[in-house]
């Protein structure tokens, strides 16, 4: 006879395993659900930037008879069709006027004007880290900033590229701090303040405590804690096959994140060697956090903007991504350029099936989330701000409706601070603007 689950009150509601070193935060589950949980999971935010634009012959969608229909680079999206919103129009009024093609454009979460400096860099605090700031206090991490490639160090027009490296700013003059290594981003997500052997696995640290939760939860829940600690551990297997991989590496070969300073070090073991496994790892790290509920907010750079990102992994792609976006109209660098934006595309796909597989209550983690895909430039050959390619996937909680295909283009309000405000308050945030917008897109 399986055992009796535990009342919600017996239980403690703030569901973490720990161990010698370690804290393991569990992901939703019934039976530890208790009156605070009534409303359902919390809402979570994620925001994933791509460098150096699109090519707009493919980027595109269109509302046809049988719903939302994507062109071309959108197309992996079309089985996550019903929960995805694509807005034309979208743009920041102040990099209209900036002296840079990219510097200036390094807005899209803030909206506030790029300050033209080498050395006392301002942007405007990011929608993220203002979140972080109004919901942080209910989870472990307040929010979690990653990405894949470290800041290079020259000036351009009177800017730094500095920042081309950030999109999350804790505050006007500083920018978040993000973590590369995919190890130390996953060590954030269990570390309970004290040091434990770099080779234990959290999982073998927390293994009394999870056989004695077993025992106390539903049978439902049992299996949903059985595939989500088996997800953690494929994972720690993962980053360490690839930390192997990168200390096999001698200079010279295989893929490292690009910097544009030669005083800049060649990062250290624990760099994957290929931008795939990389790009994998650190989404599959987002979803973990948002999973154990070790923080609300997400920030992913899957590249730098001016990234010179190699993926010849995809077939037949030469030359890096900033490359790539300067096609000057050349039909075989535009066919390259589309297939690495496709692949973005594919990237945000299999995390958003990842999320949608993830059971919270009667609806999932998609449902409970927003998650942004956005890039500081339209047509990156032309430098084009005038738009911006904007994506908005998850139900925030079931406030926001998806399927549709938002037109702002020829709407004199079209700033996309709108959308940002509207984010903002679906996290609980009673403001009334945000950067250069009061009033909110509908999203309902």
């Amino acid at each position: 006879m399986n055992p009796r689950p535990a009342s919600p009150v017996a239980v403690s509601r703030r569901r973490f395993l720990r161990g010698a070193g370690a804290v393991v935060g569990l992901p939703w589950l019934e039976s530890l659900a208790g009156a605070a949980e009534a409303a359902g999971p919390p809402v979570r935010f994620a925001a994933l930037f791509m460098g150096n634009g699109v090519n707009t012959h493919h980027w595109g969608a269109t509302m046809g008879p049988g719903g939302i229909e994507f062109g071309k680079t959108l197309a992996p999206l079309a089985p996550h069709a019903a929960k995805v919103n694509f807005f034309r129009g979208l743009w920041n009024p102040t990099t209209a006027e900036g002296h840079n093609g990219h510097y200036s454009k390094m807005n899209v979460l803030s909206g506030l004007v790029v300050k033209r400096t080498t050395t006392d860099v301002e942007v405007g605090t990011s929608v993220d880290q203002l979140m972080a700031q109004a919901v942080g206090r209910g989870t472990p991490l307040p929010s979690i900033v990653l990405g894949t490639e470290g800041p290079g160090y020259s000036t351009d027009s009177g800017y730094t590229s500095l920042y081309s490296a950030y999109v999350s700013w804790s505050s006007p003059t500083t920018p978040a701090p993000k973590e590369i290594v995919p190890r130390q981003a996953f060590d954030l997500l269990f570390d309970d303040g004290s040091r434990r052997r770099a080779d234990a696995s959290v999982l073998d640290l927390v293994a009394d405590e999870a056989a004695g939760l077993r025992g106390r939860v539903s049978r439902r829940d049992r299996m949903k804690l059985d595939e989500y600690l088996t997800s953690v551990r494929e994972l720690e297997q993962r980053i360490a096959q690839s930390a192997e991989a990168s200390r096999r590496e001698t200079d010279g070969h295989g893929w490292q994140p690009v910097v544009t300073a030669p005083t800049f070090e060649r990062p250290g073991p624990g760099i994957p060697p290929e931008a795939r496994t990389h790009l994998e790892l650190m989404c599959d790290i987002l979803l973990l956090g948002f999973q154990m509920d070790r923080t609300r907010v997400a920030t992913l750079m899957l590249n730098n903007d001016l990234s010179n990102m190699n993926f010849g992994f995809l077939g037949g792609i030469e030359g890096g991504q900033h490359e790539l976006s300067h096609h000057a109209g050349d039909a075989h660098r535009l066919e390259q350029y589309q297939r690495v934006n496709q692949y973005h595309m594919e990237l945000l796909a299999r995390l958003l099936a990842k999320m949608d597989a993830t059971v919270e209550g009667e609806r999932t983690l998609l449902d409970n989330s927003m998650v942004l895909f956005c890039s500081s430039l339209m047509d990156g050959n032309a430098h084009d701000s005038k738009e911006l390619p904007i994506l908005l996937a998850g139900g925030g909680g079931g406030t926001i409706r998806g399927g549709r295909v938002h037109d702002l283009a020829s709407q004199e309000d079209r700033r996309l601070c709108r959308l940002h405000l509207a984010m903002m308050q679906r996290m609980g945030m009673k403001v009334a603007r945000f950067g250069d917008a009061d009033t909110p897109l509908e999203l309902a």
